[in-house]
């Protein structure tokens, strides 16, 4: 019995971390951002190759309308002018549809960019895809992105309440470090 048991829990495992290789990997600091082209909230289609010589903070989230993603997005938005004075955009993107981007804008006074990534695109090219509740979504993560297009900084399942502060923060350090 004892044996059926070892055996159960060490295949168990097995599957998991197989399951675990099959999801896409976040790019890494220093390697180039991998180009993307989605529609806003609006509808236009925006490519990262639009924001060349500007900072690009992009961040992924699972879902318009949840307490945790509206926190972060308000949190971004207080800090727009911020962003601004150091030459950076935000961008944020989930899995939502432009309709909901749009609505969730509206409702919430977002004055940034949403990203509708709805056939998971770009969430797997930046390995930010999460199952939950049987659904696909964005994790939240967020890459820091210099003006030659380069990850400076990737911040993994980042805490919505202080996020923004903390992007300043190493924006801050890398523009005073040039």
């Amino acid at each position: 019995m004892k044996v059926l048991s070892v055996l159960f829990v060490t295949l168990t495992l097995a599957a998991l971390l197989a399951v675990a290789a099959d999801q896409p990997q976040p790019p890494a600091a220093g390697n180039p951002a991998p180009a993307f082209s989605l529609p806003n909230q609006e509808g236009a289609q925006v490519s990262l190759d639009q924001f060349k010589g500007k900072w690009v903070v992009l961040y992924f989230y699972p879902k318009d309308f949840t307490s945790g993603c509206t926190i972060e997005a308000h949190n971004f938005q207080r800090d727009l002018d911020k962003y601004t004075q150091k030459n950076a955009v935000i961008l944020g993107v989930s899995v939502d549809t432009v309709d909901s981007h749009k609505g969730f804008c509206t409702k919430e006074g977002l004055n940034f960019k949403l990203l509708a990534d709805a056939k998971h695109e770009v969430v797997e090219k930046y390995g930010s895809v999460m199952e939950y509740n049987g659904m696909t979504l964005a994790e939240r993560n967020t890459f820091l992105i210099d003006p030659t297009g380069v990850i400076k900084k990737v911040y993994l399942k980042v805490n919505p309440n202080k996020h923004s502060e903390e992007i300043l923060a190493d924006l801050q350090q890398f523009q005073a470090a040039k």
